[in-house]
């Protein structure tokens, strides 16, 4: 299984990636060990996760959800709570 994963920043701003590991991934990214993006506004808090059967399809939808407006990407985060 993998997650697409979304993940707001000290400085408000968000983050999107995909792992199949979200506990893992969500520590590498505090301890600052996962993206240069996220090692400079720490700490990160995971907001919003989806769930995919396969890395193919959790890439599709990454590229998909990176290329949203800002109050797109909300809006679907709202819609996953």
């Amino acid at each position: 299984m993998f997650y697409v994963y979304v993940l707001k920043c000290r400085d408000d701003s968000l983050y999107t990636g995909y792992t199949n590991d979200i506990k893992k991934r969500l520590k590498m990214h505090n301890d600052g060990k996962a993206s240069k993006y996220t090692r400079s506004r720490r700490p990160v808090k995971l907001i919003a996760q989806w769930p995919f059967k396969n890395k193919s399809e959790a890439m599709k939808h990454e590229i998909k959800f990176k290329a949203l407006p800002r109050k797109e990407k909300i809006k679907s985060i709202e819609r996953c709570f």
